[in-house]
């Protein structure tokens, strides 16, 4: 079940909140829980016991180390619940994968079983290795009450796609939630600018980059292959940051106030702001449990560079199991090494020559992580240079390009208009205006329309 179905927003949505707000508001954070494992359920029956596994286990096991007196006791529950939780992580998402490369370096084929990968396995596995370590370092005290522990985890608003929240920014609404009417109308205008963000157009220009690959780089020249990264870049973010703003808008609806997960990542003007941007708590949580806790940047130069380099190589291989994602998360960091070592400060000085540096960077950055088959990588790569391929001659293909332009321009020009913060700053400015609120109500109109008519619309981060 997806936000952006019918399924969800005629069925799922309204007797869910009606049951929320109808029954006693202690009973809430056991709507919630429920509510959440028939969510998770709807699509993966089965796996839904491993996240009630994963409740179970790491609720006793926090407890332990919360208790404990003795650090090296506090220390072996811990490595032991990492252990367990990433052990689970690995077994689903990266044994395949590790199992075709030692196949294809000793020719010997080991019987691993064909899964599927469960939804949202690495956001409530970050989500709960969170919690466990702020438990040990005595940042907060353990949950003692199971259904509110449980409902942080399981909670669907965010258990798909993030953003990835940490107990302390939900413990004290989960405790003592007042839900508003503010609050109601304030999450419902954030949900319906995320929805039409997503199925207005994402899903809509989703359809530029399927026109491009459908041809393939030998039938393309170097502009059509950059107008289909364009193309890319603008629905893989208005995809994850319309499902982030309606995971901040439901729960923003029950009363929790869930973190930004995107700032207007396209208007940086380099590498390191786009990622102080973009996915901004996938980054607070490499930056919190990973490269600080190496020694961050204090112990030399030497050693800020080996640190730099696993947090990227870990957030590459986070996002899939594959390659192509390994070395999306190299190319980043080399291009945080060179603006590390002055290139930066040039781009600080000099902002419009940043802005053009991203918008060159960051498409081909897109098609790296976009495309897993690496010799068809390469042959798209080479087109965006106008290196000729075999059989094709440098810059070929116009006609294609016209024909593309004319069809997506006005798209691509909204969707610049949108990546800015201007729609936010204007609904923000005039919040209480009736307009603003007729304009989003007929948004959402338009939406439903839409999602009826459709036949394509996944999320692109539910695969990760």
């Amino acid at each position: 079940m997806v936000f952006s179905s019918l399924e969800f927003l005629y069925w799922f949505f309204p007797i869910f909140f009606f049951l929320y707000f109808i029954l006693p508001a202690k009973a809430r954070s056991f709507v919630i829980l429920a509510g959440s494992l028939v969510f998770y359920a709807s699509g993966e029956p089965l796996y839904v016991f491993v996240m009630v596994g994963s409740i179970l286990i790491n609720h006793f096991l926090a407890q332990g180390i919360h208790r404990g007196t003795h650090d090296g006791r506090r220390k072996a529950l811990l490595v032991l619940a990492l252990l367990l939780n990433f052990g689970c992580l690995f077994f689903f998402k990266y044994l395949g994968f590790i199992s075709q490369i030692f196949t294809s370096l000793t020719k010997i084929e080991l019987p691993v079983p064909s899964l599927a990968l469960p939804l949202g396995i690495s956001f409530y596995t970050f989500q709960i290795t969170s919690y466990l370590i702020d438990i040990y370092r005595r940042k907060y005290d353990a949950e003692k009450n199971f259904i509110h522990f449980a409902a942080y985890v399981s909670m669907f608003p965010q258990l798909i796609a993030g953003p990835i929240v940490s107990y302390d920014e939900v413990s004290q609404d989960m405790k003592n939630r007042k839900s508003s009417l503010q609050d109601i109308e304030q999450g419902a205008m954030t949900f319906t600018l995320g929805l039409a963000y997503k199925v207005l157009l994402a899903n809509k220009i989703a359809s530029l980059w399927t026109d491009v690959s459908s041809v393939g780089p030998m039938g393309i020249n170097a502009a059509t292959a950059w107008l289909g990264a364009w193309g890319y870049s603008m629905q893989i973010y208005f995809d994850f940051f319309g499902y982030s703003l309606m995971a901040i808008g439901l729960g923003r609806m029950m009363h929790f106030k869930f973190p930004e997960n995107f700032d207007s990542p396209y208007i940086s003007t380099s590498a390191t702001e786009f990622w102080r941007r973009w996915h901004i708590t996938l980054g607070r949580w490499f930056r919190n449990y990973v490269y600080i806790p190496l020694g961050g940047n204090k112990k030399g130069k030497a050693r800020m560079l080996l640190n730099t380099f696993i947090v990227w190589f870990l957030t590459g291989l986070w996002h899939g199991a594959d390659w192509n994602f390994i070395f999306w998360g190299l190319f980043f960091f080399l291009l945080l090494m060179i603006e590390k070592l002055g290139l930066k400060k040039v781009f600080d000085k000099v902002k419009p020559l940043g802005h053009l540096y991203v918008l060159f960077w960051i498409p081909i950055s897109w098609l790296i992580f976009n495309v897993s088959d690496l010799p068809l990588l390469w042959q798209y790569l080479k087109t965006l240079f106008g290196i000729s391929l075999p059989g094709k001659p440098a810059f070929d293909g116009w006609v294609k390009f016209q024909g593309l332009l004319a069809t997506y321009w006005w798209l691509l020009l909204i969707c610049i208009i949108c990546a800015t913060p201007l729609p936010r700053w204007l609904i923000k400015k005039f919040n209480n205006a009736l307009l603003t609120k007729l304009i989003l109500f007929a948004l959402f109109g338009y939406c439903i329309y839409q999602i009826a008519i459709s036949t394509n619309n996944p999320f692109l981060y539910f695969r990760f």
